[in-house]
């Protein structure tokens, strides 16, 4: 790894000199471009000097303990120590992900859908405790959170969820969620604590930009008004502001009921309509994509999943890379680096070998 990040942060004089050159400044492309490398450089260099601090710091505190006697200095930097030697291993997970090359994907905004399956009342729940999450771990990565449309479930949760996120990095660390999820924990009504295993399913879509377009012909779209249901003030009883829309060469549908005014429910659900449409274009397209996509959704059932999250031990597994964790409770407040950060390392070395292959 330290060859490969000197090799990288290597290019960085040359990128902060072109930028200053007028030619490049007279084209935004290229400058945009030059930018967003200059800004992808300069965020690993800060990582790698810290990193190097970091070991330093280790070693000059190993060697002090060689010949201090003083008992309670020794303690202060021992303590020093273990937290410096945690944060060298966060810091090591997180150049190895960082120095995998950016993909044209990475930063595209992304669209979520969250879907109860198997499981009833637990499993719309755990559709409320994974959208707390992604909220979360969208904060965590300054990404602006925005629903879509939801429907509520009874017993708390949502039957359905869908959401948009913006920022760096937003879609190259959440392209990964789209799957089943088994959840397995002991519900509030279960009497005799036993646990209960349900399923949720994840899909993950690319939201089209300007260079991506996607057009939608009034003739082609079935557009259906009625009145929302659930939570959310009085209004959803009086007015037909939730909207559906169908396009009808794909068959493809999409609603939205959380807005007060039609004319915005509409936008929202066009939108989310155009990123499905724009995927199963994708699809069509690549092959290897399709095969993905096909593993995303499945069925809901419990015998399909990519994950399992197991409450009463605390333990998360990722069933694609074998990864088990033992801080479930640390991953449902939103922090999902543990597992993405592995997930995006494992897929680009297979993607290197397919290409060697």
């Amino acid at each position: 790894m330290k060859t490969k990040v000197k090799s990288m942060l290597a290019k960085l004089p040359g990128v902060e000199s072109k930028m200053g050159d007028p030619e490049i400044l007279s084209d935004q492309k290229k400058y945009m471009e030059l930018a967003a490398e200059h800004k992808y450089l300069s965020k690993l260099k800060a990582k790698w000097d810290r990193l190097t601090a970091v070991e330093s710091a280790i070693i000059d505190d190993h060697d002090f303990l060689k010949t201090e006697t003083d008992q309670e200095l020794r303690a202060e930097i021992e303590s020093e120590m273990e937290d410096l030697k945690k944060e060298k291993e966060v810091l090591l997970k997180d150049i190895e992900v960082t120095i995998i090359p950016p993909d044209p994907t990475d930063n595209k905004n992304t669209i979520v859908e969250v879907r109860a399956g198997t499981g009833g009342d637990e499993a719309a729940i755990f559709v409320g405790d994974c959208i707390r999450m992604y909220r979360h771990f969208a904060e965590s990565k300054k990404w602006t959170f925005e629903s879509l449309s939801y429907t509520e479930s009874d017993a708390g949760g949502f039957k359905e969820y869908q959401f948009a996120l913006s920022g760096e990095g937003a879609y190259r660390f959440m392209k990964y969620e789209g799957g089943t999820h088994r959840v397995q924990r002991v519900p509030k009504t279960e009497t005799q604590g036993r646990v209960h295993t349900s399923a949720i399913t994840v899909a993950v879509l690319i939201e089209p930009d300007e260079d991506e377009e996607v057009n939608l012909e009034e003739k082609d779209l079935r557009v259906d008004t009625y009145r929302a249901s659930g939570a959310g003030g009085q209004h959803v009883n009086t007015t037909d502001s939730a909207v559906r829309i169908t396009h009808i060469p794909t068959g493809l549908v999409s609603y939205c009921s959380e807005e007060r005014s039609q004319i915005k429910n509409r936008a929202k659900a066009l939108r989310l309509l155009r990123a499905k449409i724009a995927e199963k274009s994708r699809l069509e397209k690549e092959k290897e994509t399709a095969a993905e996509r096909a593993l995303q959704v499945g069925s809901g059932d419990r015998s399909e999943r990519i994950r399992t999250y197991n409450f009463p031990q605390n333990r998360l597994t990722d069933h694609r890379i074998d990864l088990t964790l033992f801080s479930l409770s640390e991953v449902m407040e939103g922090d999902l680096d543990q597992v993405v950060g592995p997930l995006v390392a494992y897929y680009y070395q297979k993607r290197l070998q397919s290409n060697g292959a």
